[in-house]
């Protein structure tokens, strides 16, 4: 698509996601996702456990090479071989399901090498703006701490802080409460809401549908690797159009999970 195009349709999008398809061996994960994410907004992604949600945010961040389609960031594409991977991180922030922090670094390093290593901020600029994260975050004075002296919320949160250190266009979360203990899961969860009236742009992909309901600008439901119903939570919560989105609502409301 030329740029004349692009900057047409563009408007305020951060994220345009077209035709995206990709496939691990003969099994097709996503088969042609179209998505547009804008300033400001928050989009939850909803579905069953293998139906492409974690993938899609993977292939943003370009952990995962897609196989067709076109991602662009702020109008410029990403996803062409030429762009560099790194410098694309830089702009979005990722939190993974199972934290993935380094069990052999403090937290404030934790927070910040990313920062350090990837944005080129100075080491003091970084463990300044750190602290100021986990303090935001209820976890200010365990900077010095390792990960195991926290719990998983806790880590979770830190996650949350390093994902945030560099001052990303968009977020992306992935099931950032499937890992915890339901104890737990409030605490993440609060921390999500304050960056939403915040105005933090974010992608989520979640189980939580009381929590997308309160938090999501749009609900994109992905069945079989496609985005088969979109629109507000209240609609697609509530009043869905597609059986198969029915059926998959039915199934949480027995499992006590909406």
């Amino acid at each position: 698509m030329s740029d004349a195009t692009r900057s047409s349709q563009g408007g305020s999008a951060v994220l345009e996601i077209q035709g995206v398809t990709k496939a691990f061996g003969e099994r097709q994960v996503l088969g042609g996702i179209d998505l547009t994410l804008r300033e400001h907004e928050a989009i939850a992604l909803i579905g069953a456990s293998g139906s492409g949600k974690s993938t899609l945010l993977r292939c943003i961040d370009l952990l995962v090479e897609i196989d067709d389609g076109d991602i662009f960031l702020d109008g410029e594409v990403i996803t062409d071989p030429s762009v560099d991977p790194v410098s694309v991180r830089r702009k979005l922030g990722f939190v993974f399901q199972a934290f993935n922090l380094f069990p052999h670094m403090k937290v404030i390093d934790n927070v910040t090498l990313g920062s350090v290593r990837a944005q080129g901020s100075g080491k003091k600029e970084a463990r300044e703006e750190g602290r100021a994260l986990l303090e935001r975050f209820g976890l200010g004075g365990r900077e010095e701490d390792m990960p195991d002296e926290l719990s998983g919320g806790q880590q979770q949160r830190v996650a949350l802080c390093r994902a945030l250190a560099g001052n990303p266009r968009a977020l992306l979360l992935d099931e950032v409460t499937s890992a915890l203990d339901p104890e737990l899961v409030g605490d993440v969860l609060d921390a999500v809401r304050d960056l939403k009236q915040e105005g933090m742009t974010m992608i989520l992909a979640t189980h939580e549908m009381s929590f997308a309901r309160e938090v999501a600008d749009e609900v994109a439901f992905l069945h079989e690797g496609r985005i088969i119903e979109q629109g507000s939570p209240g609609q697609i919560l509530s009043e869905p159009n597609r059986p198969e989105t029915r059926k998959f609502l039915r199934r949480l409301l027995a499992a006590g999970r909406l």
